[in-house]
């Protein structure tokens, strides 16, 4: 969706700034981001435990607030097996999966400032 940013019509802004400020609520956290990069480098559906063994650093406390998180906003999907241990599943929805445009911008926003930083350095 491309978008002219010399947009002049303040209303129009605002519509923009709104968008952004939820887009950013719906990601912030210190552990989302993570969790969101890890399930589009697997490629396929997660197990809890596998998603834990990923998230370097998380507790399991945090990562289940931050998957219920990100399954409430329609960013996860959670699959629940009806097995002996039970199985659970974690995987992107096609909502989730959109962010991937946006993801890859801000991962390669981020190499570009640390290239920027360490020339100035």
């Amino acid at each position: 969706m491309k978008r002219d940013w010399r947009c002049e019509d303040p209303r129009q802004q605002l519509v923009w700034a709104a968008a952004s400020s939820e887009t950013l609520r719906v990601l912030e956290g210190k552990w989302k981001i993570v969790i969101i990069l890890q399930l589009f480098a697997a490629k396929a559906p997660l197990r809890f435990s596998e998603l834990e063994r990923r998230v370097e650093g998380v507790n399991q406390k945090m990562l289940i607030q931050q998957l219920k998180d990100l399954e409430k906003d329609g960013i996860v999907t959670r699959t629940l097996y009806p097995e002996v241990p039970p199985r659970v599943e974690y995987a992107l929805s096609d909502m989730g999966k959109a962010l991937g445009p946006a993801i890859e911008a801000l991962v390669d926003w981020a190499f570009l400032r640390k290239e920027i930083r360490a020339e100035v350095s």
